[in-house]
């Protein structure tokens, strides 16, 4: 069973936006306390972009794309949102959502390395082209 869907990627110019939407099921979201999006380009390892809470408020989004990515949710739809503004072409890559298990806010930011770990839900990705 999917429990994680990607969509909105696709190719735009550097300066454009995209909003990237992650459907999750009512099973993968109640059972995880936050929604991750992650980013993988080839030759690379996969890096976490951008974590929201389920049940509150808080996000958090890597200081190399903050003053543009933007983390939401609709509880109510089951879904989060990455909102990309004024991309580059170094933003491309296939943008990934997983929902599971992530440490308590103050303990967030710190453990970006290791996001991946606490995942029980991955979508197939959604691919992010950038040109200049």
């Amino acid at each position: 069973q999917e429990h994680l869907a990607e969509s909105g990627g696709g190719s735009v110019q550097a300066g454009e936006s995209l909003r990237l939407t992650c459907t999750a099921s009512y099973h993968a979201y109640s059972m995880s306390n936050c929604v991750i999006w992650f980013r993988q380009t080839p030759g690379a390892e996969r890096e976490g972009v951008a974590a929201i809470y389920v049940n509150k408020e808080t996000t958090y989004v890597a200081d190399s794309v903050k003053d543009r990515f933007t983390v939401s949710k609709d509880k109510a739809k089951n879904e989060a949102y990455l909102e990309m503004t004024n991309l580059k072409p170094e933003d491309s890559g296939t943008y990934i959502c997983a929902a599971g298990y992530c440490p308590p806010t103050p303990l967030l930011a710190s453990a970006r390395s290791a996001w991946a770990n606490g995942m029980d839900y991955w979508g197939k990705g959604t691919q992010v082209t950038i040109s200049s």
